[in-house]
């Protein structure tokens, strides 16, 4: 079972305000160099410090958000900032992508909603 992901950023204060902001995460634990966050479905984001030499990124990782109204989401996150690119349409479901402020790859897609052909 997947309980946590890693995730290395810059500054683990900032980085926990955006996915607190924008996800609805809550803080589950700070300690010096981390911030452990929990979405409501148990899964966690820990957030590290990077060393000063890490590419931040530029890993082949995605962090996917499932919500309902993918459009709607999008313009509740652009009233605070978090700009996503364009809505795109799959096999049933719409998903867009973003950056956090890091850059790491982020999307929101309501693919987990969508009605099994």
């Amino acid at each position: 079972m997947l309980h946590t992901v890693i995730l290395y950023v810059r500054d683990p204060e900032r980085s926990s305000e955006f996915y607190v902001r924008h996800f609805g995460l809550t803080v589950a634990h700070r300690e010096a160099g981390m911030v452990e966050l929990q979405g409501q479905d148990g899964a966690g984001l820990l957030l590290h410090a990077a060393a000063k030499s890490a590419r931040l990124g530029q890993a082949g990782m995605k962090l996917a958000f499932a919500v309902e109204d993918v459009a709607g989401f999008i313009a509740r996150a652009a009233e605070h900032g978090l700009v996503f690119g364009p809505i795109h349409a799959a096999d049933g479901y719409e998903f867009a992508n973003a950056k956090d402020p890091d850059g790491h790859h982020l999307s929101v897609s309501s693919r987990a909603f969508r009605n099994p052909a």
